[in-house]
């Protein structure tokens, strides 16, 4: 799964949707309720894909860029006005030790500087049974 997240103190996400012309996979609110205990911590718009069977990243990652590609403009103009970080989230399952491969290619690292961006991986590996001989 891949993600770009737009995420600060207090914002409205919906002025984010009007600039942007593109609807997010999310949104939530500084101070929503995550679980008993859990609340969210800023306000976020995020657009990404669902978990998805893959053994390079890339794939997700262009999903997300080639629909931001465009709002270079407006991405930067949204996270200056409202003081807003911006960062891509990666996360990946490593099933029955299949690990994906995670590299950047120079598209993708130009797009992360233009929108002054951070990249987030986070790996969870999910256990396996080895065959024993």
């Amino acid at each position: 799964m891949a993600y770009f997240c737009l995420f600060g103190d207090e914002f409205d996400p919906n002025h984010v949707t009007s600039i942007l012309k593109i609807e997010p996979t999310n949104t939530a609110y500084k101070g929503d309720i995550i679980n008993e205990k859990l609340r969210v911590k800023e306000t976020s718009w995020t657009l990404g894909t669902e978990y998805e069977e893959s053994l390079d990243v890339n794939h997700q990652l262009r999903k997300v860029v080639d629909t931001l590609r465009n709002k270079v403009k407006e991405i930067n103009s949204i996270r200056i006005e409202h003081q807003l970080s911006t960062k891509f989230f990666i996360v990946i399952r490593i099933e029955e030790g299949e690990t994906p491969a995670l590299y950047f290619d120079s598209d993708f690292i130009e797009f992360v500087n233009m929108i002054h961006a951070e990249i987030d991986v986070d790996f969870y590996a999910n256990p396996y049974n080895e065959e024993l001989e």
